[in-house]
């Protein structure tokens, strides 16, 4: 899935919003306030991908952030990005999330879980899957991060 994530990219005006909000900008929340925030992270790093635009890896991931993707490696920021780069190999046709849940450990740790399905160009490979992520988000002097993510493949359910 962090494939998915290679291009995590793009939310241009969205990016913007995500720069003014309380997350971003060091202001405390509340546990419900932090869930709030990850959650709209979580929807702008999907919306960011669909559009192209690796602008949202290199600003909202940890930098040593690492993800263990469903296809059985380990992937790092700076290995997203330069993939990210390369448009003609790696692109984004669908990703789709659903049932996210985020829970909140303090004020320094969230925890994103969902499912989801995506179909991508991954250094020019066809892929499309269903997935299992979890996302570990850290405050890092006021500003939350994507420190590490691990997707698994998720098996078909009845009616999926």
């Amino acid at each position: 899935m962090m494939h998915s994530k290679l291009f995590a990219g793009v939310f241009c005006a969205v990016f913007a919003v995500a720069l003014m909000s309380p997350a971003a900008t060091g202001k405390k929340l509340d546990s419900k306030g932090i869930e709030a925030a990850i959650t709209q992270m979580e929807t702008d790093n999907i919306k960011a991908d669909l559009a192209g635009d690796s602008s949202w890896m290199s600003s909202e991931m940890a930098a040593d952030y690492t993800m263990g993707t469903s296809w059985g490696a380990f992937e790092t920021k700076s290995e997203l990005v330069k993939d990210a780069a390369d448009t003609a190999n790696n692109k984004t046709n669908k990703r789709e999330m659903s049932d996210l849940k985020v829970r909140v450990y303090g004020q320094n740790t969230a925890i994103a879980t969902f499912r989801e399905s995506y179909d991508l160009v991954i250094k020019g490979e066809h892929r499309t899957r269903k997935i299992l992520t979890t996302d570990t988000w850290v405050n890092q002097n006021g500003t939350w991060k994507l420190a590490a993510s691990h997707s698994s493949q998720a098996d078909q359910k009845i009616g999926d």
